[in-house]
Order: structure tokens, then sequence, then C-alpha cells
């Protein structure tokens, strides 16, 4: 297929299948805490909007709660088939760590999600908002045993290598490794903003149409607060994050920022933009601002960031894809910055709601946490290369013995199933925002069939 080897076909493969399964936990992960305020705010002000948006945005946690977990269990099977080296090596670290996920998280995510979406009626009050509570846990939980396992590869420690295989000596060093703490905030704070950007767009699509009630307009107000709060804090998680990439994965930093050589006792310049040339070691068409690199990455004006050129050929991660997925999701930060700061000054003016520029710019924002968190991820991933766990295993060490045949074959019933099953489902979670939040589906929850998601549209 298009002269690819086994390898590079199990790489797209795994990387096919991992974005599309993190869009849904990611969405899962917000959700399942904007349902938890919900149910909180209604519990304590009565007001019933709050009780109507819980009962709406239930009906699409369970859809995308539903698609996370098929789109899920591929990968751990992709682990055992198509990187039989890599589970050898380090099933001992892997295993365990994903391990606990399942038992301390999705077996408390299941135990509760079924009082969450069925009990409204059929439990106390606050027993219900325990279940909501747990589930949101159960999501965070989760999150944080995917991270743990995914840091330890990019930061290795606490482990030996005895027989060709990893030993763990310091359980604690391994679930708690350089990038983890960095990493897990960062990816909360994306999964909390890809979610309001998609509640706010949701809200930003019915005002556009007149539909402007009191539930689309919390909506949309929750939204806007939450970014307001959440896109400074994430900005500079992601600037305490570079800083330690810079520590420990210094030849990823220098791929990210196209910067292939120092010249003695000068700061480094920031390339904002151009074209990495792997082959010509150098970018092309580069627009540099002097000395910002230095004090971006280093927060100093007489330090150098590394140069790409002084890692040898085979260590360098790939510039040209990570130098620009870096870039868009950067980029994406500042538009929901002005976004955020553009929501703050319409509310002071009384004109949130009926701004047409904004409400736009809401809706055209609605993709832009998702996207983010995708770039992101290729940028993390990509720039690990050419290491599965860095410094200790490569790629080319960790795939199965799989011809390019076989791979070509299963990576395209991927995409053929993939793209079937989930536009349905995609498909049918934009008819429920297209139908938006109604009133009755929480004044008539005595009726069980109006509480199935999959009666929620027509």
């Amino acid at each position: 297929m298009f002269n690819l080897d086994a390898l590079d076909l199990a790489r797209i493969q795994f990387a096919f299948t991992v974005s599309f399964h993190i869009i849904f936990p990611a969405i899962t992960i917000g959700l399942a805490s904007f349902l938890a305020v919900l149910e909180g705010c209604w519990l304590k002000t009565h007001n019933q909007v709050y009780k109507d948006l819980y009962h709406f945005w239930s009906k699409l946690f369970a859809v995308n709660f539903g698609m996370g977990v098929v789109s899920g269990l591929v990968m751990a099977y992709e682990f055992g088939t198509n990187w039989a080296r890599f589970s050898d090596f380090a099933g001992s670290i892997t295993g365990p760590l994903l391990t606990y996920e399942v038992l301390t998280a999705f077996f408390l995510e299941a135990g509760f999600l079924g009082v969450m979406l069925f009990g409204w009626d059929r439990v106390g009050r606050r027993l219900h908002f325990f279940a909501t509570i747990m589930v949101a846990i159960g999501t965070l939980i989760s999150m944080f045993w995917i991270l743990s396992s995914n840091s330890w590869m990019q930061t290795p420690q606490g482990i030996e290598i005895v027989d060709g295989r990893v030993a763990p000596v310091d359980w604690f060093k391994i679930v708690f490794n350089p990038s983890f703490p960095y990493r897990l905030m960062h990816m909360a704070l994306a999964a909390f903003l890809s979610t309001a950007f998609f509640v706010g767009a949701s809200a930003a699509w019915h005002l556009l149409r007149g539909n402007d009630t009191p539930q689309i307009r919390k909506m949309l107000s929750m939204a806007m607060w939450m970014i307001l709060v959440a896109t400074p804090v994430q900005i500079a998680v992601g600037d305490a994050h570079g800083l330690n990439t810079l520590e420990h994965q210094p030849a990823k930093i220098a791929a990210i920022e196209g910067h292939w050589d120092n010249k003695p006792g000068e700061p480094s310049p920031l390339v904002l933009f151009g074209l990495p040339d792997m082959q010509a070691e150098t970018t092309r068409y580069s627009l540099e601002v002097p000395y910002l690199g230095s004090l971006i990455l280093t927060h100093s004006l007489d330090k150098q960031i590394p140069a790409l050129k002084s890692f040898a050929k085979e260590d360098r991660p790939n510039s040209t894809i990570i130098f620009w997925s870096f870039r868009v999701m950067a980029g994406l930060g500042m538009l929901m910055l002005l976004c955020a700061l553009a929501a703050l000054v319409l509310r002071r003016n009384g004109a949130l709601y009926r701004n047409k520029a904004f409400l736009w710019l809401a809706l055209l924002m609605g993709p832009s946490g998702l996207i983010a968190l995708l770039a992101g991820w290729f940028t993390t991933e990509i720039g690990r290369q050419p290491w599965v766990v860095y410094g200790l295993l490569r790629t080319t060490q960790a795939a199965s013995n799989h011809g390019a045949l076989q791979m070509s074959v299963t990576l395209a019933l991927f995409v053929v199933i993939y793209f079937s099953v989930f536009t349905v489902g995609i498909g049918y979670m934009m008819r429920l925002v297209r139908k938006g939040p109604n009133a009755a589906d929480a004044r008539h929850t005595d009726d069980a069939t109006a509480r199935r998601p999959l009666s929620a549209a027509d």
C-alpha cells in the first residue's frame, strides 16, 4: 500500500484508531464533570433550567460514552497483534497500569452509570447526585492511569532491564514519572475546553437560528465561563510542560522549533513559520524572531535551546510534521483566549446572546478543542520517535513480525468500519444537538422510554 512497509502501516493503523478514540474520552470526561455541575446547581437553586440541561446532555453523554468504550477496545488488542515485541518488553509496566484503570475507573463508571442515566425517579436526589459524581470521578481516574502509562513511555523511570525485558523496581516512580503531572493537567484541561467549545457551539447554533431560550443562554454562559477560566491555565500548564520536555526530551523540542543550529554565544531565535526539511537539515522560508526562542523555552536571554544537528540523524523526530502540529495547537489556543475575552466584553455590555459576529465565532470554534487536542497528541507521540519507550526501545524493535499485505488489509478494514460505525454515531449526536434541550424531557421523567438516548431524536 503506497510503497509503505509493515512498520509504517502498523504506525498508521494505531494512529488512526487512537485518533478516532481520543475524541470520545475527551468529551466524556468534560461532559461527566459538566453534568455533575449541572445537577449540583439544580439541587442548590432548584432552577429548572439546570435540570433541563442535565437531561439533554446526559443523552449525548450516554451515546458518546458507548462509542468511546467500543473504539478503545480495539487499541488494547493492537498492542498484542501489531506491537507484540513492545508488549513483551514493557508489558510488566503497561499491563498493570491498564489493569488498574479497569479495576478503579471502568468498574466505578459502570457501577454508577445506570443509576445516573435511569435512576432519576428511582433513587433519592442525593444518591443520584452521588452517582453522577462517581461517574465523573471515574472518567478522571481513567485518564489518570492512561496518562500515567503513556507518560512512562515518554519519561521512563523506576525500572531495570532484566533479560531484555523491563522489570518494575519502584511503582511510585513509575506512576509519577517526570512528565506525568504536566501531561495529566494538560489533558484534563484539553478535555474540559473541548467540551466547553462543543457546548458553546451548540448554544450559538440555536441562538443564530432564533432559538433563544433560558436553557440555550445558560449553555452559552457556562461554556464561556469555563473557557475564560481554563484557557489561561492551559497556556501556563503548556509552558511548564514545555520546560519539562526540554529537560527530558530535548530532541523533541528542537524538532518542534525547527531549530537546526546554534551560533556560539547567541540566544536562540523562535521560528514562527517555515518548512523543515529533514534531508537538507534546514528550515526553508523560515520567519524568525531573535531571542524569543531562548526567552520562551528557557525563560532567559543567555541560554540556548537544543539544535537538531546536535542529535544523531537516527535519533531525530520528524520536524516536518510536529513543527506544524504544534503550531496548530498553539494557534488555536490563542484563538480560544480571544474567544473567551470577547465573551467577557460582550457579557459586560449585555450583548453576549445577541452579537451575531461572536455567535458565528463560537460556532466555528466548536471543533477547535478537539482539533487542538489531536494536534497536541500528534506532537507528543511523533515527537517521541524513533522511540516507543524513550531511550530504551526503538519503534523498529517494537513491531510484530507481520507482512505489508496483512497490515494493508487490516488498515483498510479499520478505515471502512470506523467511518461506517462512528459516522452514524456522530451523526446521531448532531441530531440531538440540533433538537436542543427540551423542557418536556425533564418534566416527564416517569416515562422510561424518554430517558433512553436512542429515543431522544426523531
